[in-house]
């Protein structure tokens, strides 16, 4: 133990001089300190870059709002309903009102059959828009009689890929922005539309205005598609198909292979993941060889 604790008289003057320094630095770093630089802030700069940040942060968030279209109240669902703010058991009075074959034709008739607050109503009903007769004194439509539609043979009916805006606008329910929104659905594909179905993907359209269409309109000459082998499709392929995404598709090869083959669209729709909605519209790219 002596030979760890006896030390030679230089061993002990160069301890003393290390504790010494120790000290020293010790006392510059609490007593003096290191000088620092005075920031001078711009005031006004300052002012004029917080409004900037401020503006622009509004400007986002109005973004981010859902923006209203012009509609007609009469063909609200309950998804829209929601949408718009309304209670369930507001949008049932309004369905319940409907299926008795009645029409709702000012934004006064539609506050006094679905009982939505003023501050709701107000929100809303600058956005209703109903048919021209209802304007037009001169026409009293009957609201006790059911709405017939008017049914045409596919040879009275125009062709869905070559009918115009304003041709869709005669249609009940589809205004300018419907039409628009549904010649700019068709747009995107070269050919336009493949089948009827694909009316389900444009927005807005509930099915009661798809049917109305339809009761008028008709793919006449359908885009030609070539359908993809479900049972030979790489994942790489099968995203290319409208509503597949890549886990959906990396899904429907491990399924395939655990089954060896699919033999119809209802084995693949119990594939995890799969948009039974859009089944119809899936179904128009693939084949089942």
């Amino acid at each position: 133990m002596k030979s760890h604790f006896m030390f030679t008289k230089k061993q002990r003057n160069g301890i003393f001089l290390l504790v010494i320094l120790i000290v020293l630095l010790q006392c510059v770093y609490f007593f003096v300190g290191i000088p620092s630089k005075n920031i001078v802030v711009n005031q006004k700069m300052l002012e004029c870059f917080n409004k900037e940040i401020d503006s622009l942060r509004k400007i986002e968030l109005v973004s981010r709002k859902p923006k209203l279209f012009p509609f007609n109240p009469n063909f609200i669902t309950d998804f829209k309903g929601a949408d718009l703010g309304m209670s369930n058991t507001e949008i049932d009075r309004l369905l319940a009102y409907r299926k008795q074959g009645k029409w709702i034709n000012s934004a006064k008739e539609f506050k006094q059959i679905t009982k939505v607050s003023d501050s709701l109503l107000n929100v809303i009903a600058p956005y209703f828009k109903f048919p021209d007769w209802v304007s037009n004194t001169s026409v009293k439509p009957n609201h006790k009689a059911p709405i017939k539609n008017n049914y045409k043979t596919y040879t009275q009916k125009l062709d869905l890929n070559k009918v115009t805006a304003k041709q869709l606008q005669k249609i009940s329910g589809v205004g300018e922005v419907l039409s628009n929104r549904i010649i700019r659905f068709r747009n995107k594909f070269v050919g336009g539309f493949i089948s009827d179905i694909q009316l389900q993907d444009v927005y807005g359209l509930t099915p009661e205005v798809i049917k109305q269409i339809t009761n008028n309109i008709t793919v006449k000459t359908p885009r030609p598609v070539t359908r993809l082998n479900i049972n030979i499709a790489t994942v790489e392929q099968l995203v290319k198909i409208q509503h597949i995404d890549y886990d959906l598709a990396a899904n429907i090869v491990e399924e395939r292979i655990l089954k060896e083959r699919f033999k119809s669209i209802t084995e693949l729709s119990k594939v995890k993941g799969f948009p039974v909605n859009k089944i119809e519209i899936i179904e128009l790219y693939l084949s089942f060889e």
